[in-house]
């Protein structure tokens, strides 16, 4: 199967993700998030730099909230002072 149309699929199962209740989100975008560096290697290698970074941008606009939580846990930040700085006044 070509890259591209495994990347749109992989788009639709984002968006079919995202339609989901906020409870029933984590798993299947952890998956996503998980599969997305293999679907943007595959996609640089075949298509060349410009659909790469194209790629990167999407996944980076797509999971910036989840890729910042982790940022922050790495660099020593507790749960609640993660998600604090993420969500800031809103629960």
């Amino acid at each position: 199967m070509n890259v591209l149309v495994l990347g749109c699929i992989w788009v639709l199962l984002g968006a079919a993700t995202a339609m989901l209740p906020i409870r029933y989100q984590t798993l299947p975008g952890l998956a996503l998030l998980l599969s997305a560096p293999w679907l943007i290697w595959q996609i640089g290698s075949e298509y060349g730099w410009l659909p790469l970074l194209l790629a990167i941008a999407a996944v980076l606009s797509m999971f910036r909230k989840p890729l910042r939580y982790f940022a922050l846990r790495a660099t020593g930040a507790t749960r609640e002072g993660a998600r604090q700085r993420i969500l800031g006044d809103r629960r």
